[in-house]
């Protein structure tokens, strides 16, 4: 009954290195509300998936009666596990590895209520972090209380941001007050200093304001923050909001916040905000418009020594995110 901060266990940040990548295969649960897009999402999932797989290897959770239909799309540089699921968003319902001691890793398995009940059925996907556990042979510590992968970030030097208009919604955690969060937060994943900005997306209709939309942790001490230029642009003044939060706060080893901003706007309601850092790449959602190739400069300077891999994001989005949603990290270490 010990928490992974008793057992000496924390979470490595994203840029850390990764011994594999999960993802999870549209489902046929979900198809009616791909609609049309369906076929696409199938398609762009495995454009995602084989892009990682260049750095990394990628394990694809597919519902069993699917699984071939997932090899089938992404080849066979790409593992294809077989569990039932309802979704296919694996940074939410899917497990979230911590660090400990001589390297070894754990996993947390924290509560999933499908973004406040907004999807049904979701059972499935809340046992997923248990059929990955018996699947690497890992540990296993259960959360008692509703955690989104998409909702923070970790530095793995003791700071965590996240937005208010998250984790403090009522349709998660009404019994925990944000101090009762922020203990959770230190418990399961090691967080010391928790930083917390404003609003999240404007175009995010289905995480109630999800962090991965409008920021990342880049390098220790260092956050990148979307705060288009243009006044009019919906995300303008969040954007600002979130920055100057950023900047007034001092992160776990004493170090004021150093933020960086990302003055694009979010074409088709894409936010390149939404990557995902596999081994030595940047995997970026980008909309086929002419931000597309200033999103992209402003990622790599901040990413120098990184390729730059942009991949379809319009129909991610329409789904309802992009290539950090898709995904989940397996840091480097000992799984036994």
């Amino acid at each position: 009954m010990s928490t992974p901060r008793e057992d000496g266990f924390a979470m490595p940040a994203e840029w850390a290195p990764h011994q594999a990548c999960l993802m999870e295969w549209p489902t046929l649960t979900r198809a009616a509300i791909w609609g049309e897009l369906f076929e696409d999402a199938k398609r762009d999932y495995a454009t995602v998936a084989r892009a990682i797989a260049a750095f990394e290897p990628v394990i694809m959770v597919a519902d069993p009666a699917q699984a071939g239909e997932a090899h089938d799309h992404c080849g066979a540089g790409v593992e294809v596990l077989p569990v039932p699921i309802d979704d296919s968003w694996m940074r939410d319902n899917g497990p979230v590895f911590v660090s400990g001691p001589q390297g070894r890793l754990a996993l947390v398995h924290f509560g999933f209520n499908s973004w406040g009940g907004r999807y049904l059925p979701y059972d499935r996907d809340a046992q997923v972090p248990a059929a990955i556990a018996a699947h690497l042979g890992v540990r296993r510590y259960a959360a008692p209380f509703v955690l989104e992968g998409g909702s923070f970030f970790v530095d793995g030097e003791g700071t965590l941001l996240t937005t208010e208009q998250c984790l403090l919604h009522p349709n998660r955690n009404p019994g925990l007050s944000r101090a009762g969060i922020e203990q959770g937060l230190r418990d399961y994943l090691g967080a010391e200093v928790v930083v917390w900005l404003g609003l999240g997306h404007s175009a995010d209709r289905d995480t109630d304001g999800h962090i991965d939309g409008v920021a990342q942790y880049v390098r220790p001490g260092v956050v990148m923050i979307q705060a288009p230029r243009e006044q009019t642009d919906p995300d303008h003044d969040r954007g600002r909001d979130n920055a100057a939060r950023a900047a007034a706060a001092t992160d776990a080893r004493g170090r004021p916040l150093q933020v960086i901003e990302l003055d694009c706007g979010s074409p088709g309601g894409i936010s390149y905000m939404n990557f995902y850092l596999p081994n030595g790449g940047v995997v970026v959602p980008v909309a086929g418009s002419p931000e597309d190739d200033a999103a992209l400069a402003q990622i790599a300077a901040v990413f120098g020594d990184r390729e730059i891999v942009p991949v379809p994001g319009s129909t991610l989005n329409e789904g309802g995110g992009g290539p950090h949603c898709i995904t989940q990290q397996v840091p480097a270490g000992s799984l036994q």
